[in-house]
């Protein structure tokens, strides 16, 4: 098997594993807080991530991955400012309408092309814009609801996407400027996220939900499914920096929205949550976008291989040409030698 081929593999094994544990951690979820009343999302997600740190921590002594430090203060800057996307994103829930929320989730796909293209230099031919434009638009029918704006509400929106387009991007950029595996981006950066949630995690829980975590009532039926939680998210947390890593953030967000869907679908067949033709036509749209984005993606990643192997070759054929030419008895130096462009590891993948 090829090393492209490997990759291939790799990259759709992350992929699967991330909608698996996604939808199963969301489902999950639903119980805990809707069906049990365990509301305190943000707590609940400090815990996740000190879970995580905790059972990496264990395979790292076990020699699973190997510990690779790069700079503190990226690291430290880096789990800081994913804590903080994840408490705006649950504020911007809190002091909006679902609706809003869930257009505050879609305006992360545009806002993260939109500085990749500014800051990274990376372009996004027409035909991946369009086929993101109809996901959007399939994703939009399916969730949007109510859209009830407020001044507070939109301002915490604006800076939850903000940070999180900024975290995602930086997922990405951070595996590659520093060869580090997403395993050890995630050991590494996990503490920070934790201790961030676990400072602000009660404060904005009981901001949200006038209520305190510590004085909720913990049966043994909440503390298995809070367990459980805990358990999926690991897979959850190192499948998301995996999938940035093998693919790109906008990628990331794409599956994201397949998860939405999913999560729509199951919530309806298991739990037999209300569903109308609109969340069906909704579903139909974005799926026909996923399908156009991988489509696209896969062409454009071939032309890319293609361009890359004639450029090698290329750069061979010069290489062999001699270093001074002889004609009619003049030395003429030649410098056909292939030059190769450099640029920042980063910058190489294109949506």
């Amino acid at each position: 098997m090829g090393e492209g081929e490997r990759f291939q593999l790799g990259t759709v094994g992350a992929l699967t594993l991330s909608v698996v544990s996604s939808v199963s951690i969301v489902i999950c979820n639903k119980a805990l807080m809707s069906s049990l009343h365990f509301i305190f999302a943000t707590t609940l997600t400090s815990w996740h991530l000190l879970v995580t740190f905790c059972s990496l921590h264990v395979a790292l002594k076990m020699r699973f991955f190997e510990h690779k430090p790069f700079e503190q203060k990226a690291v430290m800057g880096f789990g800081v400012l994913n804590g903080i996307s994840i408490g705006l994103l649950n504020l911007s829930l809190g002091f909006n309408s679902v609706g809003f929320y869930q257009m505050t989730k879609l305006a992360i796909i545009p806002c993260t092309v939109l500085l990749e293209t500014i800051f990274l230099g990376k372009r996004f031919s027409k035909r991946i814009q369009f086929a993101l434009s109809i996901l959007l638009v399939g994703v939009g029918i399916a969730t949007v609801t109510d859209l009830q704006l407020n001044a507070l509400g939109s301002f915490l929106s604006l800076l939850a996407v903000i940070t999180t387009c900024i975290a995602q991007i930086m997922t990405n950029t951070i595996q590659k400027k520093f060869k580090v595996s997403s395993t050890q981006l995630l050991y590494q950066s996990s503490p920070y996220q934790a201790a961030t949630l676990l400072i602000s995690g009660p404060y904005l829980d009981k901001l949200l939900t006038n209520q305190n975590v510590f004085g909720f009532k913990y049966t043994t039926q909440v503390t298995v499914f809070i367990i459980l939680s805990c358990l999926i998210s690991i897979s959850v947390n190192f499948s998301t920096f995996l999938v940035i890593g093998k693919t790109s953030p906008v990628t990331y967000q794409v599956l994201g929205h397949l998860k939405t869907c999913l999560v729509l679908a199951f919530g309806y067949i298991l739990l037999q949550d209300p569903f109308s033709w609109r969340n069906i036509l909704g579903i139909l749209i974005a799926m026909i976008g996923m399908i156009l984005y991988s489509y696209y993606c896969t062409l454009e990643n071939q032309q890319k291989a293609v361009d890359a192997a004639s450029q090698a070759s290329q750069g061979r054929e010069g290489e062999s040409d001699p270093l001074v030419n002889v004609e009619n008895g003049s030395a003429v130096m030649s410098d056909t030698v292939g030059q190769r462009q450099m640029s920042p590891v980063w910058s190489k993948s294109k949506d």
